[in-house]
């Protein structure tokens, strides 16, 4: 029998970048969140001889030796906590590129958590919260547990929890500019150690936080230019950890630059524009109010030499 699951990814607006704990996956500071139900991984369980990791569908993600030993290694760890002594074939399939800056390592893990739970569910009756599974798919990969609520997630250092939030913006139109396919040279978990060694790190607790309660402020008043500069404050603060660090490195290509260019460009004209982040990658996330669907399908239009992945739809 085959156990079955898929995840999302999500796109953190408040970034979690550092961790005050690496055995756990515990954050630095708390992070929030927008659910990416169109980009996801498809995860596929069956019972086998041993443990192994195999791609789902042929042409599809292929993992390095150490996203392969990751992957099984907490899938032997969910088996050790829940004294499962069966192994399984794990397959998975993202539909979109892997380990280039646009969370597939979050929806990898909550969708090996999903179906590890579903087996689980079908084979020993034991069930557990969505908030308990993400808290245990975050031993896997930290942002994965924000793939577990939607549309809007926070993730609470403080509070050591992660849980769906309201605000009065929802179903917003995401644009993913993906100027780069390739494999990013340094992993993000690589980047959160980095970070520490950065002399911006010591206080990046601190402004990360405040940009928090300013953020969810403007949510709530639906101050969409005031909501984009702390946006762009936030993931520009995160390059610049990455560009202090000890040794300095960076994701960004000249794609990158073009596409934020774009986004300078047409703010400075029309006083509006998408809000716009970047992961730790090359690629580019533009989020859109459902109004500014022709706004949309410009940017669209103009960035038309890179691979642009839109999503319309209506998150329930």
């Amino acid at each position: 029998m085959k156990y079955r699951a898929s995840a999302p990814s999500n796109i953190a607006l408040i970034k979690y970048m550092g961790k005050s704990s690496y055995d756990s996956n515990l954050p630095s500071n708390s992070s929030l969140s927008y659910t990416l139900p169109h980009l996801k991984t498809e995860v596929e369980l069956e019972v086998s001889d041993k443990t192994q990791w195999k791609p789902l569908r042929d042409g599809g993600v292929e993992l390095s030796e150490s996203g392969y030993k990751r992957f099984t290694g907490f899938l032997d760890k969910l088996c050790d906590t829940y004294d499962v002594k069966e192994h399984f074939t794990v397959r998975s399939a993202n539909n979109f590129p892997g380990d280039s800056g646009l969370a597939s390592s979050a929806s990898s893990f909550a969708a090996l958590t999903l179906s590890f739970f579903e087996y689980l569910k079908t084979e020993k009756k034991i069930e557990v919260s969505r908030e308990e599974m993400a808290q245990i798919s975050r031993q896997g990969s930290g942002s994965s547990c924000r793939s577990f609520f939607g549309p809007w997630c926070l993730w609470d250092s403080k509070e050591g929890r992660v849980r769906e939030v309201e605000f009065p913006l929802k179903n917003l139109i995401h644009l993913a500019v993906v100027v780069s396919r390739d494999k990013k040279k340094v992993a993000s978990s690589e980047a959160h150690r980095r970070v520490q060694t950065s002399p911006l790190y010591e206080t990046r607790t601190g402004r990360a936080e405040n940009r928090l309660v300013e953020l969810t402020e403007s949510f709530q008043k639906e101050d969409w230019e005031k909501s984009y500069q702390i946006v762009k404050s936030e993931f520009w603060d995160m390059m610049g950890l990455f560009h202090t660090s000890d040794p300095g490195f960076s994701y960004l290509k000249p794609g990158s630059q073009e596409a934020l260019n774009l986004v300078d460009d047409v703010w400075e004209e029309k006083k509006d524009g998408p809000l716009v982040t970047m992961d730790a990658g090359p690629n580019v996330h533009l989020l859109f109010r459902q109004d500014q669907d022709e706004m949309a399908r410009e940017f669209e239009s103009k960035l038309s030499n890179f691979s642009v992945m839109a999503y319309r739809g209506v998150i329930l």
